[in-house]
């Protein structure tokens, strides 16, 4: 234990400081603590507050909300929490919620938090560097060392495993012996909790830069093991393959975010990497930032999609089920999985090639060719084949060109006919030939054969005439 209250150097956000005005004058107290006063401290962005207050927790969220004409949500009737929803001023999405003590002192409520560095709090209304720090987390966060607020916080809530090893890679912390011990003690406990809780804690973690770190110690802990049982192969070249593609998928992102520097692209198979590709880097990015439900990242399952890139397309139907992605996720998911395979077949060449390939993966082609980078350049390990590289990122560089720069001739050519219409001026009846025929269309307009209403029509017509039996048939 240390001294309870110390004066800190720390970088407070707008959003926190105008909250400070707003709640001058309030009482009771209302303190903001855990991970907000943790990132003040290392000077990194706050993208939610926590705030605890001694009563009345719904009521405070509700004029936070009134002030700053948001919405509020009460979130827990028995344990007096509220949540206020704001826009920051950074016009994103700020997100508060205020809770009552848990005990009767903040000392208490600090300490029952789940690691040390989460157990500060910076009391609104008074000077905003006086840190409430009953567990030394101060000395932790200098020291980059993370360590349990109580010998039973992981037994209390084993998901708080899962969180230790994100925090370790997040922020560089050495995970403290004990905690480490305790951690692999409880990971077995990680089966009963709830499939939300997993799921979220997953994606936060495969979201770090350093994801690949993270499920090492993850599996290290014995956590990967309750989490995705089936996600590493029994041999362990098969762990180290899909431990590289994750890794490679990681290094990708960065190349294609806004983060990206020279270093990025320090080595070969990288560098080409984004000489090739640089002139979609947006819209691939655009990719792997898209807001999924609860703000989980397509950057989060499209790595997902690398861990779990050995199993049956069955299984990763299974795991998306289990970890109850949207039913959105879980057609993305299926569609990376189905696809990235292919993607090494395709020949460029062939427009009927390009067509059928976006015509099976559809929005996830842009992942599923990711994945398919990431595959080929992590195979290589330490002896990279340049030419077939090369010839690797000249493929994808194709068909995301077709996809999005000449989508209406390569990808998604216009409507000529319609079902319909085709079975008024053939005389057939609805069915599979239908649905056959307009794929058959479509794929002689990419070769140029069909471009007008009766050039379809007639190509229908001499299909139509082939399938049919003739006098002997």
């Amino acid at each position: 234990m240390t001294e309870s209250v110390q004066r800190m150097p720390l970088a407070w956000t707008d959003d926190v400081l105008d909250l400070a005005e707003a709640l001058e004058g309030h009482t009771p107290s209302a303190y903001v603590v855990g991970g907000a006063v943790r990132d003040a401290f290392l000077r990194a962005p706050i993208r939610d507050i926590d705030l605890v207050t001694q009563a009345g927790g719904r009521a405070l969220a509700r004029k936070i909300a009134n002030l700053r004409g948001g919405a509020y949500y009460a979130l827990d009737d028995v344990r007096d929490i509220g949540r206020a929803i704001l826009r920051g001023q950074d016009g994103g999405r700020l997100v508060i919620d205020v809770s009552a003590f848990r005990g009767a002192s903040l000392e208490e409520d600090l300490l029952d938090r789940d690691f040390s560095i989460n157990a500060m709090a910076v009391a609104l209304t008074g000077s905003l560097d006086e840190v409430h720090d009953p567990a030394g987390g101060w000395g932790d966060l200098r020291a980059r060392r993370l360590r349990l607020c109580r010998p039973d916080s992981l037994t209390r809530d084993p998901v708080r495993v899962l969180r230790a090893v994100r925090y370790s890679v997040q922020f560089g912390l050495r995970v403290e012996p004990d905690t480490l011990q305790a951690a692999r003690a409880a990971a077995p406990l990680l089966a009963g909790v709830s499939a939300e809780r997993l799921r979220d804690e997953l994606f936060k973690l495969l979201a770090q830069p350093r994801a690949r770190t993270g499920l090492v110690v993850a599996q290290h802990m014995g956590a990967l093991a309750v989490v995705l049982p089936d996600a590493l192969a029994s041999r362990r070249e098969d762990q180290r393959q899909t431990e590289r593609v994750v890794e490679t998928l990681s290094q990708f992102a960065t190349a294609i975010s806004p983060t990206r520097t020279d270093e990025t692209a320090a080595q070969f198979g990288l560098g080409m990497f984004v000489i090739a590709l640089d002139r979609f880097r947006g819209r691939l990015q655009a990719h792997l930032t898209h807001p999924w439900p609860d703000e989980r990242q397509g950057r989060a399952l499209l790595l997902l999609a690398g861990l779990l890139r050995h199993l049956s397309d069955e299984l990763v139907e299974e795991y998306a089920i289990t970890l109850r992605l949207s039913v959105a996720e879980r057609q993305r998911l299926a569609a990376i999985s189905r696809t990235w395979r292919t993607a090494a077949q395709v020949d460029c060449e062939d427009p009927v090639a390009v067509f059928r390939f976006w015509r099976a993966a559809g929005e996830a082609g842009p992942e599923a060719l990711l994945l398919h980078l990431a595959e080929r350049l992590a195979s290589y390990d330490l002896d990279l084949d340049q030419d077939d590289w090369l010839a690797a990122l000249e493929r994808v560089r194709a068909l995301l060109f077709a996809w999005y720069e000449d989508r209406e001739r390569q990808v998604s050519p216009p409507v000529l006919v319609t079902g319909d219409e085709l079975m008024r001026a053939l005389g057939i009846r609805p069915g599979r030939l239908v649905g056959e025929l307009l794929a058959g269309i479509e794929e002689a307009q990419v070769r140029g054969e069909v471009t007008t209403v009766q050039d379809a029509l007639r190509w229908a017509q001499d299909a139509l005439g082939n399938r049919r039996p003739g006098p002997d048939g």
